[in-house]
C-alpha cells in the first residue's frame, strides 16, 4: 500500500489538473438556460463519465502505453512537461481563456443533450493533463490495493468536482474574479513543482535503464 505522502501527492496532482473551482463558471456557461434539475442531471452524468475515463487510465495506463511501445519513464518525462505547460497556463491565466472557448463552441453548436460528455467530461474534466497525471501516477501505484487506492482518489476528486458543479453559482459569487485568479495561480505553482518532480524522476529512471 502506498504511503500517506504518495496518496496525498496523487490527490493534489489529480485535483489540481481537474481544477474544479476553475470549472465552476464554465459549468454555468455551458448549462446556460437550463433549470436546476437539468443542471443536476448534467453534473451527475459528466462526473460519472469523467470518473470512468480516468479510472480506465489508472488501471490500464501502463498496458495502453505498452501497446504503443512507450516506456513509463519516457511517458513520465513527456507527461511532466505537459503538466508544466498546463501549470504555466494556470499561472498566467491562459488555460481559463482556452476552456471558455471550448464552452462557447459547445453552446453555438447546440449540443445541450451531449453537454455532459462534451465538453464537460471530455476535455474539461478528463483532459490531457488529468489523463497524463493519472497514467504517471499509475506507474507508482502497482498491485491491486494500490490501484484501488488510486481509483478511490479519483472518485474523491470527481465527487468534489460534482459538489462544485452543484454549488457553482454560490462558489462563483463567493470567489469572484479576483478570488478565482488567486486560486488558479496558487494551484498552478503547486502543479509546476509536481511536474518538475515527474520529469526528474523520469530522467533518473531513463538514465538508470
Amino acid at each position: 500500500m502506498p504511503s500517506f505522502d504518495s496518496l496525498f501527492n496523487a490527490f493534489v496532482t489529480i485535483l489540481v489538473t481537474i481544477d474544479p473551482p476553475g470549472l465552476a463558471p464554465l459549468f454555468l456557461a455551458v448549462t446556460r438556460g437550463m433549470n436546476r434539475e437539468e443542471r443536476q442531471q448534467v453534473s451527475v452524468r459528466a462526473s460519472i463519465i469523467g470518473f470512468l475515463v480516468m479510472a480506465l487510465f489508472a488501471v490500464a495506463g501502463a498496458s495502453i502505453l505498452s501497446v504503443f511501445g512507450i516506456t513509463l519513464p519516457a511517458f513520465r518525462v513527456a507527461g511532466g512537461f505537459l503538466l508544466f505547460f498546463i501549470a504555466f497556463e494556470m499561472v498566467f491565466e491562459r488555460r481559463q481563456d482556452r476552456k471558455e472557448k471550448i464552452g462557447d463552441v459547445a453552446i453555438t453548436k447546440d449540443m445541450i443533450h451531449n453537454i455532459a460528455a462534451f465538453p464537460l467530461a471530455i476535455p474539461l474534466i478528463a483532459g490531457p493533463g488529468a489523463i497524463s497525471a493519472t497514467v504517471l501516477l499509475s506507474g507508482s501505484f502497482q498491485g491491486f490495493a494500490a490501484q484501488a487506492a488510486l481509483v478511490a482518489i479519483i472518485f474523491v476528486c470527481l465527487a468534489i468536482t460534482y459538489l462544485v458543479f452543484v454549488l457553482a453559482e454560490r462558489i462563483d459569487r463567493i470567489l469572484g474574479q479576483t478570488g478565482r485568479s488567486i486560486l488558479t495561480r496558487l494551484l498552478g505553482v503547486i502543479l509546476a513543482a509536481l511536474a518538475v518532480q515527474f520529469v526528474a524522476d523520469g530522467i533518473k529512471a531513463l538514465m538508470a535503464g
